[in-house]
C-alpha cells in the first residue's frame, strides 16, 4: 500500500531492517523521492530508510543520523549511477538537505540547518 504523501513508495520500504517496526517517514523526504522517481522515469529502491538507535549502532551510523529521525533514505536506481543521482539532487536542491554519494547508493536527507555534501 502506497503512503498517503507519495505516489510511488510504501511504508514497508522505509521500515527499520532490524525488524523492530520503526517506520516513521518525513513527508518532505517522500516528496523529494517522488521527484527523483519522476525525473528518471524508473523505480527508485530504498536500501536504508528508518533506523532505530540499536540498528543504527549496529551499522555504524552517525550518532545524529537523519535515519533515526525518519528523515533520510539511501537509494539506488538500477540504470542510473549514484553520481548522476547525486548531481541531479544537488542541481535541484543546491542550498538544502544532506546529499551524499557512495559506490552503490546515494543518500538524501531533509536535515535542518546548513546543507551537507559528501562522497563516501
Amino acid at each position: 500500500m502506497k503512503l498517503a504523501n507519495s505516489k510511488y513508495f510504501s511504508r514497508s520500504e522505509f521500515t527499520c531492517k532490524c525488524g523492530c517496526g520503526f517506520d516513521t517517514v518525513d513527508a518532505e523526504l517522500l516528496a523529494i523521492l517522488d521527484v527523483v522517481r519522476e525525473h528518471f522515469a524508473t523505480p527508485v529502491y530504498i536500501t536504508s530508510g528508518c533506523r532505530c538507535l540499536n540498528y543504527n549502532l549496529k551499522v555504524r551510523g552517525s550518532q545524529d543520523s537523519q535515519h533515526i529521525k525518519g528523515r533520510a533514505a539511501d537509494i539506488y536506481i538500477k540504470t542510473v549511477s549514484p553520481e548522476i543521482i547525486q548531481s541531479f539532487l544537488e542541481g535541484r536542491y543546491p542550498d538544502r538537505f544532506g546529499i551524499g554519494r557512495y559506490k552503490t547508493f546515494t543518500h538524501i536527507d531533509t536535515r535542518t540547518g546548513p546543507p551537507a555534501r559528501w562522497r563516501g
